[in-house]
């Protein structure tokens, strides 16, 4: 019967096909997260329609809700299927079949340029001084609210896209760059806009308490925020204009301080949202063990996280999100992550691509993770798949190779996958193939023409 079926796609005879994880495992940590599972010489059937049948380790993705079906050998996944039922057939011959990336923490959309303040940040000066100044986020701000919404869109779309050629299929997008009722709502109606249109994944953001609007204390924003932003985006929520999954706030020395931060981010889990929040970044706030308390999906940031704030978190199993990035461009201390991973956190990694950090690739953003952050190869690669899945509360779906899941996958030119992560900006010429729920989305010609690595 399954021989007769439309099938879209096959991916056969890849020299290694990284599954992440083997028994649906919600996250990875510790052991887990440094033996991966692996399959060599194996292939992938993508298009089996869910009532089809399939054996042990093989591999589809349905046509019609674009799910993962079966992963095995290739002999077993021939006998399986009829070629003649394939839309498509890639042979991925001496290359290697990986889960779709998941950027775990992104700013996206915005308008203006910062990169005069990349100058004043090589000449010394601090992000708080930045701040301070009128740059950083405020800077950001005011153009923001000047753009059209069509604007922002259109780029949006192009950073989006970028982010998917870098192998990027799921995105966490936050607002943010408002701080008013109707900017936030603005950026969220442009992310929802982006959600509908584009084929990478989306998880969105409320960051309305992403700064201190000016001529505001800390208190009248938060005020504002729990009386304002949030019943209008509970009501926007309700009716479907806007679909928001989480619950943004810096917590941060001259920003908001910890009882604010506590009071927005219950006020968002009230209204549903999941809490995933900026913390310890530049000064010890206590943050891990707030969001400890309160149920946090996840922290980000946390360079300066406490000893007892990563127990508090590896208990609550509370995940953090890692930005290499943002320590290596503001020159800060590196976050703990062999502490953490020591202690059974959930270690994810983000690009934190914004104005401030402007990195679309978490290729890039595992390197960093391996060289500055001593993470193994295996560590970063469980922290940009199944564990940033994990962290936007989608893990059950998103970040490994597994049968239900949805089928987001890269190809790379390379017979180990471990280039992925070696080769520091070579993504451009080593991602063969993006595919999201069992979709060529990407075809990178390159590739062929350049030769396997």
């Amino acid at each position: 019967m399954a021989g007769r079926q439309r099938h879209r796609l096959l991916l056969e005879n890849a020299e290694q096909l990284v599954l992440v994880c083997g028994r649906r495992e919600p996250y990875l940590r510790r052991d887990g997260a440094h033996t991966l599972a692996l399959l060599r010489a194996a292939s992938l059937v993508v298009g089996l329609p869910p009532e089809g049948s399939h054996t042990l380790w093989s591999l589809s993705v349905c046509c019609r809700d674009g799910c993962i079906k079966a992963v095995g050998q290739a002999d077993v996944i021939r006998n399986e299927f009829s070629e003649a039922t394939f839309e498509r057939i890639i042979d991925c011959s001496g290359k290697c079949v990986l889960p779709g990336l998941v950027d775990a923490h992104t700013h996206p959309v915005w308008a203006g340029d910062r990169v005069h303040e990349f100058a004043m940040k090589l000449a010394g000066a601090s992000y708080m001084e930045i701040h301070q100044a009128g740059g950083g986020i405020h800077f950001t701000v005011e153009h923001t609210r000047e753009a059209t919404e069509a604007e922002l869109l259109a780029g949006l779309q192009r950073r989006l896209g970028r982010m998917l050629r870098a192998g990027s299929t799921l995105v966490e997008c936050k607002s943010g760059y408002g701080l008013d009722l109707h900017t936030e709502l603005k950026m969220l109606r442009v992310i929802e806009r982006a959600r509908r249109s584009t084929d990478i994944g989306i998880s969105s953001t409320y960051c309305g308490a992403h700064a201190v609007p000016r001529g505001k204390t800390a208190a009248e924003a938060t005020d504002d925020i729990i009386n304002n932003h949030l019943p209008k985006l509970k009501e926007l929520k309700l009716s479907g204009e806007i679909h928001v999954n989480n619950i943004d706030v810096f917590c941060e020395k001259g920003v908001f301080d910890l009882e604010s931060t506590r009071r927005i981010l219950q006020a968002g889990k009230d209204i549903g949202l999941q809490i995933n929040f900026h913390g310890d970044e530049l000064h010890p706030m206590k943050s891990a063990e707030l969001g400890a308390e309160l149920g946090a999906r996840a922290i980000s940031h946390l360079e300066e996280v406490s000893d007892e704030g990563i127990v508090a978190m590896a208990r609550a199993k509370c995940a953090a999100v890692l930005l290499p990035t943002t320590a290596y461009m503001l020159r800060l201390k590196q976050p703990q992550a062999r502490k953490m991973l020591e202690e059974g956190v959930i270690v994810a990694l983000g690009s934190d691509f914004n104005p401030n950090a402007y990195c679309f690739s978490m290729p890039m953003v595992m390197h960093l993770a391996c060289v500055n952050m001593k993470m193994s190869m295996n560590e970063a690669l469980a922290a940009a798949t199944i564990n940033a899945a994990y962290a936007l509360g989608k893990s059950d779906t998103h970040g490994s190779l597994e049968v239900g899941k949805q089928g987001d996958l890269l190809i790379i030119n390379s017979s180990r996958w471990e280039h992925l992560i070696y080769q520091f900006g070579g993504h451009d010429a080593l991602i063969n193939y993006v595919i999201v729920k069992g979709k060529v989305i990407y075809e990178n010609e390159r590739c062929e023409a350049m030769g396997s690595y």
